[in-house]
């Protein structure tokens, strides 16, 4: 993910959304550390809150009053949270969610889907499971397909566990999950008794409770992760008290680290104080002008090239727009991948290589019409190895 020829760009110091290489030079940061990057890299309240709890000293190895803070926090914003429980990561969460949910049930199934990234060894490729996600008894199916996944929970009803699916595919290309493919998930999951797992590790921005807030449709439980401690290590699972109950007795969760000081102190400032309900849709709103500011000029240009996602955080695609699911990309499109990445360094610009942008909060308006030009120039000047497109981009 980070390795390139002839070698990866190492940086040095960050401040607001600029980042340093330790040769100098300088680049606006649009990966935004793959939307964990929140905040930018000096938000001072956090900062404080950092030095604060370490003035307070480290690793109590109990609880805490910001943990129980953050706890209400979160649990105030999303819909499903009845409980909650903190990990150091998302990936952690959503092993724990999937456990929950196998030890709830008495099953042993998991739905997944193509192209789901649900932490390092959680990885589905568009052809199924990574060779380095955990033997559980995976099944898949096709990403807004609903009469394909409706058809495989039916018939493994009396096996599934739980659907585990992220209502926007992050790394898998930033596709947003049709309103109907989550609710059929929802309706299917009740009637057979098995649970439905939300991943917002990535979409829990898209407003001050998530995606689920925001399409009003509730899973059992929801994992968390990313920019929620204001830059620090976290990762949280929540949801019905009935299934987070486990954990009373039944269940053991360790982790040294799943309540540090500075990752709930940080959180408790970042969302009690920074990320209020108008920040998240102010910048829900600022990220749909950018990607549909970006698809026009691409359009005009008639190339095949699009960003698809939703609010803040987008992914571009060397193909025509309106892509349902995830795609095993051609060598020609890898290529243009890795050719974008190098002309955006090139222009000032650092993203993701895989062509994903993550908006952070101090990213100034002037930076995103300058990358919206850049973007632009490199349609324009690649326009013979990008082809032409058809179609209007999502």
């Amino acid at each position: 993910m980070l390795y390139y020829q002839p070698f990866p760009i190492a940086m040095d110091k960050g401040e607001g959304s600029t980042l340093w290489d330790i040769d100098g030079h300088e680049f606006v940061n649009l990966c935004g550390e793959y939307t964990a990057g929140l905040f930018g890299h000096s938000e001072t309240r956090i900062h404080t809150a950092v030095h604060q709890a370490m003035m307070r000293g480290l690793n109590f190895a109990a609880v805490g009053r910001a943990e129980y803070e953050l706890a209400r926090l979160i649990c105030a914003r999303f819909p499903s949270m009845e409980l909650i429980r903190f990990t150091n990561s998302g990936t952690e969460a959503n092993l724990m969610a999937l456990t929950a949910a196998r030890v709830h049930t008495g099953r042993d199934m998991i739905l997944a889907f193509r192209g789901g990234y649900h932490g390092g060894v959680l990885l589905f490729t568009p052809e199924g499971p990574s060779p380095v996600t955990v033997p559980f008894p995976f099944l898949s199916a096709n990403y807004n397909d609903t009469d394909s996944a409706a058809a495989v929970i039916a018939h493994n009803q009396d096996r599934l566990a739980a659907v585990i699916v992220e209502p926007m595919l992050g790394s898998g290309g930033c596709i947003p999950a049709e309103s109907s493919f989550l609710q059929m998930l929802r309706e299917a999951t009740r009637e057979v008794g098995a649970l439905l797992i939300f991943d917002e590790v990535v979409t829990s921005r898209m407003s001050d409770g998530g995606l689920q807030k925001r399409l009003g449709i509730t899973p059992d439980l929801t994992t968390l992760g990313k920019y929620m401690a204001g830059g620090m290590s976290f990762g949280a699972f929540g949801g019905r008290a009935d299934v987070l109950s486990l954990f009373d007795g039944r269940l053991p969760h360790a982790g040294t680290f799943n309540n540090n000081v500075l990752s709930m102190a940080a959180g408790r400032v970042a969302l009690g104080e920074i990320f209020t309900k108008e920040v998240a849709e102010e910048l829900y709103v600022r990220g749909e002008r950018l990607r549909t500011a970006l698809n026009d000029r691409l359009m005009k240009l008639g190339v095949s090239m699009h960003f698809s996602g939703l609010g803040s955080v987008a992914t571009a695609h060397y193909r025509p727009p309106l892509i349902r699911c995830a795609y095993t990309p051609t060598t020609r499109e890898d290529g243009l991948r890795e050719l974008f990445f190098l002309d955006m360094l090139k222009a000032g610009f650092y993203m993701a290589r895989r062509g994903m942008i993550a908006l952070s909060l101090p990213v100034l308006q002037s930076d995103l019409d300058r990358f919206i030009d850049a973007v632009e120039e490199f349609a324009r000047t690649r326009q013979g190895l990008l082809g032409s497109g058809s179609a209007r981009a999502r």
